[in-house]
């Protein structure tokens, strides 16, 4: 299934969105997250957190904004094609490798959900390097536009 289709059937009948990305913007493509976080947030239909590398920091944020769905963009180890974009459904988030936090993305999610049942899916961007370094690399930076694209015109 393709990502445009998969993102459609997660948001029907959505009230109030909430996209957090997640990610350091000094380990390579694991800058994803706060860059994407800037160009989204021009976007008025849909509320934009950028959580960095502590997001958990910004749970009383989101319980605050009270969105219907949960959007989580990061990193994520898939073993993958570097740039590869796949939806993962919040019971197979705990699989996945998201190294560069402190707290699982799982743990973060679990405690969101005792609060209130919030619909959350996570898109991960499969990265290239994750070495100190300020650039993004080309697969990756690709996908993201194609990604930043794909929110904007399925949300409207």
């Amino acid at each position: 299934m393709n990502i445009k289709k998969e993102l459609e059937k997660f948001l029907k009948g959505y009230k109030k969105i909430l996209i957090l990305t997640v990610g350091n913007e000094l380990r390579g493509d694991d800058g994803l997250g706060p860059a994407i976080a800037k160009k989204l947030s021009k976007n008025g239909n849909f509320t934009v957190i950028d959580g960095g590398t502590v997001p958990e920091n910004f749970t009383g944020k989101i319980k605050k904004e009270n969105p219907t769905h949960i959007i989580i963009i990061d990193a994520v180890e898939m073993g993958a094609k570097p740039g590869t974009i796949k939806i993962i459904e919040k019971d197979k988030i705990a699989n996945y490798n998201i190294s560069t936090h402190a707290m699982p993305l799982s743990f973060l999610i679990d405690y969101l959900q005792a609060h209130k049942s919030y619909r959350i899916i996570l898109i991960g961007i499969q990265p290239k390097r994750l070495d100190f370094s300020t650039r993004i690399s080309e697969p990756v930076r690709e996908s993201m536009g194609k990604l930043i694209s794909i929110l904007n015109k399925t949300i409207q």
